[in-house]
């Protein structure tokens, strides 16, 4: 079982703005919670023990409200940075704290109403470097294509790396979610920002390394707008995501 989990914490939400001059992204109130609340709970739910949260913008805040986890079934870890170090930078800063064990990254401004210990399942069968969620969605081009063969294996994300598939593939988007093994850590460079999706991922394709998708179409939510977060908030009051 993987018992470990990042929540990718740090960004500004300059799209929120103003209230995200005061109040970090992943605190604002969705459904009468905090989103962080909410991801916490999925993680906890499945089987997750420890979290690292990656701080930047009102960091303290977020690190006062959650302290050391343990209100809610958890142990949590803070990873500060400075300068912000996009996800793929980020993720590497907390190597001391992930290394050695599988892991599970995920967003910290958006929510999917999934079963973990099945995506994790699902990883542990396939065998890869890397599993991603992935979703079907008409807008998927426009998220970033993320792109399967028959087997569900990445096959491109992005456009990246360039070059023929002969191979038929299908198109989804990815809403945050992703299971890495420990060599991930083997392809990131340090101390520089970048985005793990564009950078890391491309990477591991051109060198043959296995990476999956797990394909759902559960429900998803990000707060990354006003109307996103107006949205998010009118759905999951009316049907509050279980896990």
């Amino acid at each position: 079982m993987i018992r470990r989990a990042m929540v990718l914490a740090a960004g500004r939400g300059t799209r929120l703005a103003p209230l995200t001059n005061t109040t970090p992204k992943p605190l604002v109130p969705v459904a009468g919670r905090p989103l962080l609340e909410h991801i916490l709970s999925l993680l906890r739910a499945g089987g997750i023990e420890d979290v690292v949260v990656n701080l930047h913008h009102l960091g303290h805040v977020i690190e006062q409200h959650l302290g050391d986890g343990s209100r809610f079934g958890l142990h949590i870890r803070y990873s500060w940075e400075d300068p912000i170090l996009d996800t793929g930078g980020g993720i590497k800063r907390a190597e001391p704290l992930l290394a050695g064990e599988p892991f599970v990254v995920i967003n910290g401004d958006s929510l999917l109403e999934i079963q973990l210990r099945e995506v994790i399942d699902f990883h542990r069968a396939r065998g890869g470097v890397a599993t991603m969620v992935v979703r079907p969605d008409p807008q998927a081009a426009e998220y970033g294509l993320i792109e399967l063969d028959a087997t569900d294996r990445v096959r491109r994300l992005v456009g990246l790396p360039p070059g023929e598939v002969t191979d038929p593939l299908r198109g989804y988007m990815f809403p945050g979610l992703h299971v890495f093994e420990p060599a991930i850590f083997d392809w990131m460079e340090a101390d520089t920002p970048y985005s793990i999706v564009r950078v890391t991922y491309p990477k591991l394709l051109a060198a043959g390394l296995s990476v999956y998708g797990y394909i759902t179409g559960a429900r998803w939510v990000t707060i990354d707008t006003p109307a996103a977060l107006a949205d998010a908030d009118t759905r999951m009051r009316a049907a509050p995501f279980r896990f």
